[in-house]
């Protein structure tokens, strides 16, 4: 499956932002899809995932709360809505999905699609 990710931007803090991860080429409803983000000088870190059947949703402990992982399987797309975020927030998103259900969760090396990211820039 091919993912591009959408939506971000420069917000300040305690703003919004939602980002999405429009996905074609296969059936998408059967993937399970997670977000990552990767702040500059840092490794790749987990942010969010969803199930392929939308239950259950996983999260990072820094955004319980703040960050609301959802998916439209009519228009094969996941979304990432950003509430209060902070500067730390600040970093390039990329979605990735994996058709293989038990692979949910949020070990990046299991998942096989990735899009190409969207920047995130939080200012303080």
């Amino acid at each position: 499956v091919q993912l591009q990710a959408c939506g971000g931007g420069l917000v300040q803090a305690g703003g919004s932002l939602r980002l999405a991860c429009a996905a074609s080429g296969r059936t998408f409803s059967r993937y399970t899809v997670a977000w990552f983000r990767q702040a500059p000088g840092k490794e790749r870190e987990f942010v969010a995932a969803i199930h392929w059947s939308g239950y259950p949703t996983y999260y990072v402990d820094s955004v319980k709360g703040r960050f609301t992982i959802s998916r439209d399987n009519a228009k094969s797309t996941v979304y990432l809505q950003m509430n209060s975020l902070k500067p730390e927030d600040t970093a390039v998103y990329y979605c990735a999905a994996d058709d293989v259900s038990s692979h949910f969760g949020r070990d990046s090396k299991k998942y096989d699609s990735w899009g190409q990211g969207t920047e995130v820039t939080v200012s303080s």
